[in-house]
């Protein structure tokens, strides 16, 4: 059961090798920070306290210990997914992302609902008519979406779209009435509209939702472009494929059937790959629409300098990207199990 090539026997490998990953991505956030310069406390509310009131403010945050002892502190807040408390408005870190992390969630997944469509089609359709005009053509799309800054290409979109031709809402995620109608089930606006059966409203959020979402979803799409074209083009040229063909298999169930799933390996490997870029859009991609996600919401705190809701945050962040990287490889070694060889 737990021999060499067995499903468990990997993803015990893969949870043993994500703790010192873990433990070095929270000790570089700890340290980051720690060397920043300003006072996180002086510069939330400095002006309105006076310097005892600050060094009680500091003391009751934990900020007058050595450092080792606040980091190991800091480890063990984290091992009990307690993310500290924000200075600047004093609501734990936990909080901020249930009430900012579902606009987050929905563009994230917005967007790369977005890449997928766009990028797998089109990098397999690259592949089938490889050097034509169209592969040219979506090969070049796929530079240039990735090449450009995400906020450009909002700005662009609110312009066009927005602006000029008046189709979409030029900011944030509804309309101030709708977000007061919905009630706050799963802190997610749209699942919520959806599960009280708001028609109207969910409408309305998909709506405010397009700009954004094809915003990122554009800078994710030429990856997939990329290594799916890449991927097909190795998988066609391999054995078994030409031995399907020479038994008089048609191409269509060849490209299917052979091709696309054994394609699928890398892509799905880069897929999860792409969450922390996803991260790091989602922060531009709400600040160019003024959506209140956790990416404006870790902007406000950068600026304030309260490190730490911003280290709250980015552990929680970094987090989640390990979490989705060890799924993405149970993933692949479910769809070839010569991964687990490895």
């Amino acid at each position: 059961m737990l021999g060499r090539g067995s499903l468990p026997r990997y993803v015990a490998q893969r949870l043993l090798l994500t703790i010192p990953m873990v433990w070095l991505l929270l000790s570089l956030v700890f340290i980051l920070l720690r060397v920043a310069p300003g006072d996180p406390v002086s510069a939330s509310v400095g002006s309105r306290l006076s310097e005892e009131a600050l060094d009680e403010r500091r003391a009751a945050l934990g900020l007058d210990r050595p450092l080792i002892v606040q980091y190991f502190e800091y480890l063990g807040e984290v091992a009990r997914l307690d993310f500290g408390t924000t200075v600047s408005d004093g609501r734990p870190v936990l909080e901020v992302v249930r009430d900012s992390g579902g606009v987050t969630l929905t563009l994230a997944v917005a967007a790369l609902v977005v890449a997928l469509c766009v990028g797998l089609p089109g990098g397999l359709i690259s592949a089938r008519l490889r050097d034509g005009v169209a592969d040219t053509g979506i090969r070049l799309f796929g530079v240039v979406t990735y090449a450009t800054p995400v906020f450009f290409t909002g700005l662009l979109a609110q312009l066009l779209f927005a602006v000029k031709l008046g189709w979409f809402p030029t900011s944030g995620n509804a309309s101030p009435i709708t977000r007061f109608e919905v009630e706050p089930v799963t802190h997610i606006l749209l699942l919520d509209a959806v599960i009280a059966g708001n028609t109207d409203a969910t409408l309305e959020i998909l709506h405010y939702l397009v700009l954004p979402a094809v915003t990122l979803g554009l800078l994710l799409c030429g990856v997939f472009i990329r290594l799916v074209r890449v991927s097909m083009l190795q998988t066609l040229q391999s054995d078994y494929v030409e031995a399907a063909r020479a038994r008089g298999i048609p191409e269509r169930p060849v490209i299917w059937r052979h091709g696309f799933r054994n394609a699928l390996v890398p892509f799905v490997t880069i897929l999860g790959l792409q969450v922390s870029i996803l991260m790091s859009g989602a922060v531009l991609t709400e600040t160019t629409f003024n959506l209140p996600g956790l990416g404006l919401a870790l902007l406000n705190y950068i600026e304030g300098r309260d490190y730490v809701a911003v280290q709250g945050i980015i552990s929680l962040f970094a987090l989640v990207v390990v979490a989705i990287s060890i799924l993405v490889d149970i993933v692949n070694a479910l769809i070839d199990p010569r991964v687990r060889y490895s």
